[in-house]
């Protein structure tokens, strides 16, 4: 039974790959068309970066990763370089596990 879902799944994809061919350019070309795609790029990568810090399964986990994300956001708001950015949210994340959070 779960087959027929993973094949469902793959058709419905393919069907909105091929419908995305179907689309006439000049609506792709609108000026409206290009903000709508960056908000919702920005729009998922908050989403998944609100999960992956906050969810444990179907729980809710303040633990961590929290302060990583915090730490994360606080160099880019000071726009450090995004390598710099990675390495303190690993320490931030680090150090705070070894005081046991």
């Amino acid at each position: 039974m779960l087959w027929w879902w993973i094949v469902l799944a793959a058709v419905v994809a393919f069907a909105t790959k091929l419908a995305g061919f179907a689309v006439p350019a000049r609506w792709l070309q609108h000026p409206r068309m290009a903000a709508v795609a960056s908000a919702m790029t920005v729009a998922l990568l908050a989403a998944l970066v609100v999960m992956n810090t906050l969810g444990s399964g179907q729980a809710l986990a303040l633990d961590a990763r929290l302060g990583a994300a915090a730490a994360a956001v606080l160099a880019l708001w000071l726009r450090t370089p995004f390598l710099l950015v990675v390495v303190l949210g690993a320490v931030s994340a680090a150090a705070l596990r070894w005081w046991g959070y």
